[in-house]
């Protein structure tokens, strides 16, 4: 399993991953002006409770786009948070979507791997609860209609590919370090949105093969998409907490982080352009 290894043994404890994500985003430029709000969020998929996280800027009160925030495996947390945070401080409304349910935060890197591979597993469960997620995004009234991209981090990033796949009414989806399998390789004729791939070109995790499968769903699908391997980096390059040691497939590369973040911002700019 791609993520089986990456949980707890790989990333601090909670005050420093806290840490971690405030100096990221004290980084990150922004209006002096921005006040950024944010809320937990209760909704519900089916008869399922799930929590999810919104950010925006409260400033004014004017629609704008809306962006879907896709957890990594380990659930709704300081790291999507704070992506969704910097995306209000850009000028978006971003909401984390809960695909475990409420209270499903897994620590231990057993509970994570079979978290996620629950929903692995089962790609239409996996859909339809991304899209329970999106959907409450979409009914906000800040968020413009038609408007609306979603973005994943590892597990995340294999959701988002899935809610484009299902053939969702998003304008774009960004893939960070995700896996790229599909089981349903066809369904790519469903997409509408553009696709970005950000991948680390050393990740051991997401073997070649699955790479090659994946740009060829794309051409197969006539899928607008790009796919960008960013030299050195390994899984979770965009995650400070994931270490920098890259001898265990997992670590940050600042230059990637910056990158593709930078490539994501251009793919917003394009499709959300008035």
């Amino acid at each position: 399993m791609i993520y089986g290894r990456i949980c707890r043994d790989y990333f601090p404890p909670i005050k420093t991953i806290a840490l971690l994500s405030v100096v990221a985003l004290a980084a990150v430029t922004h209006s002096a002006f921005a006040k950024i709000k944010t809320e937990v969020v209760e909704y519900k998929d089916g008869d399922t409770v799930c929590e999810g996280f919104l950010a925006y800027d409260d400033a004014h009160d004017k629609p704008r786009p809306g962006v879907l925030v896709v957890q990594d495996w380990t659930g709704v947390g300081d790291y999507v948070k704070g992506r969704a945070q910097q995306l209000a401080e850009l000028g978006y409304v971003a909401f984390c979507a809960d695909i475990y349910g409420k209270g499903v935060r897994p620590t231990d890197p057993k509970d994570c791997a079979a978290q996620a591979g629950k929903y692995k597993g089962d790609r239409p469960a996996l859909r339809q609860r991304v899209k329970a997620g999106l959907a409450q995004l979409m009914k906000n009234p800040l968020v413009q209609k038609g408007r609306v991209a979603a973005i994943g981090y590892c597990f995340g990033g294999t959701t988002v590919l899935e809610l484009a796949r299902s053939g969702a009414d998003v304008q774009g989806v960004v893939s960070f370090h995700g896996g790229l399998g599909s089981p349903t390789p066809d369904d790519a004729k469903n997409i509408k949105a553009k696709v970005l791939v950000c991948h680390g070109a050393d990740d051991p995790f997401v073997k070649p093969d699955e790479v090659a499968a994946f740009k060829d769903e794309m051409v197969n699908g006539k899928v607008d998409s790009k796919f960008i391997a960013h030299p050195g980096a390994v899984h979770s390059f965009t995650n400070p907490a994931a270490g920098r040691d890259h001898s265990k497939g997992v670590a940050y590369n600042a230059a990637a982080d910056q990158e593709s973040w930078t490539a994501m911002k251009a793919l917003f700019a394009e499709i959300f352009a008035k």
